[in-house]
């Protein structure tokens, strides 16, 4: 681990040539794998008509009108949703120094999808924006709580042991929304969010999920660089004058705003927040000044890519998004509990 100034400086060098290639590549890559989410489906559409249906749109025809309610603001909701999720797993990894921390795991997503049931329960003529504002207090309840037992230890906990404590947190969220939803009969309201998909999102959820992913995005890139400073330990960091507690603050209301706002809307889509950060660090090493915004980047394009095979696979049914992201997700998140150390 760094510890000299020389090493101090090589770790927060400027942003390297090598991250700005890769995300101009990454970009490049969104935008294709959009054009593909609107293209594809159900109903094939080809380029030629997607084409069309930007520059001279012709309200008569059902392709252009499919493209401008249904197929765009289901792909932008997807690539929102994706870098939400990445950048949230990705500042949890740091303000916990725990490599398997994703919002999916530790607590944070079932947190919303109880409040969501409680909401359900017992506010059911409550409108899109009530259950929004329970899914960020959910988020909220369930940070909080993985944070304080991190917090308030007198030893450092180790990341299994995190992920342990967030694994049976998650349990008992669910269990308790399980058990309202019967109690209650809002059971088939509820699947939807433990499902997981993007079926029937519409331009309001851009709308809400733009705001949002803005400002968790410019939250996250502000406490970038102490983040990276702590990736060379909490000694370092309490040496150059670095506030901890204030970082762990500012990161945990990123957290939320991402979190809430995605699963309010897309439900309980796993795995983005683990894998993502990952792929990213192996490209680009681990400075955060890159890793948040390539994180964003490979979110947007990792969920829009699984939105499209969950349409694909058996179509013209659907299958979760969910599904396809804990297939990519479970064996990445066994290969990492084997390793021991060496990751941040």
């Amino acid at each position: 681990m760094p510890r000299t100034e020389a090493d101090i400086t090589e770790h927060m060098r400027p942003v390297h040539q090598k991250s700005i290639k890769w995300g101009l590549a990454g970009i490049v890559l969104v935008l294709i794998g959009l054009l593909a989410s609107i293209g594809l489906g159900a109903i094939w559409i080809p380029p030629s008509v997607v084409w069309e249906s930007f520059v001279s749109f012709q309200g008569g025809q059902i392709e252009h009108q499919l493209i401008r309610e249904v197929r765009l603001p289901r792909a932008l909701t997807g690539a929102l949703i994706g870098a939400a999720l990445a950048v949230a797993g990705t500042i949890m990894q740091g303000i916990t120094r725990n490599p398997l921390a994703d919002p999916s795991i530790i607590g944070i997503t079932h947190g919303a999808g109880l409040a969501i049931a409680i909401a359900l329960a017992f506010l059911s003529g409550g409108s899109y924006w009530v259950l929004l504002i329970w899914s960020f207090a959910g988020s909220a309840a369930g940070a909080l709580l993985v944070l304080s037992f991190s917090m308030l230890s007198k030893e450092r906990i180790s990341p299994v042991t995190l992920t342990l404590a967030g694994a049976a947190l998650s349990t008992l969220f669910s269990a308790l929304s399980t058990g309202l939803a019967l109690y209650f009969q809002t059971a088939q309201d509820l699947s939807f969010w433990f499902a997981g998909g993007l079926s029937g999102t519409q331009w309001r959820h851009v709308y809400i999920l733009l705001p949002a992913v803005f400002l968790g995005l410019l939250l996250s890139l502000w406490i970038s660089r102490s983040l990276t400073i702590l990736t060379l330990g909490e000694e370092v960091a309490a040496g150059l004058g670095q506030s901890q507690q204030k970082v762990r603050w500012i990161g945990l209301a990123a957290v939320i705003l991402l979190s809430g706002a995605a699963v309010s809307i897309a439900g309980a889509i796993g795995f983005i927040g683990l894998v993502v950060p990952h792929i990213v660090r192996l490209l680009i090493g681990s400075d955060y000044r890159s890793l948040i915004p390539l994180s964003a980047i490979a979110g947007s394009l990792l969920l829009v890519l699984a939105d499209i095979g969950a349409r694909m696979i058996n179509p013209p049914f659907e299958t979760p998004v969910s599904a396809v992201t804990a297939l990519i997700g479970v064996p990445f998140f066994l290969y990492l509990s084997r390793r021991k150390r060496g990751y941040m």
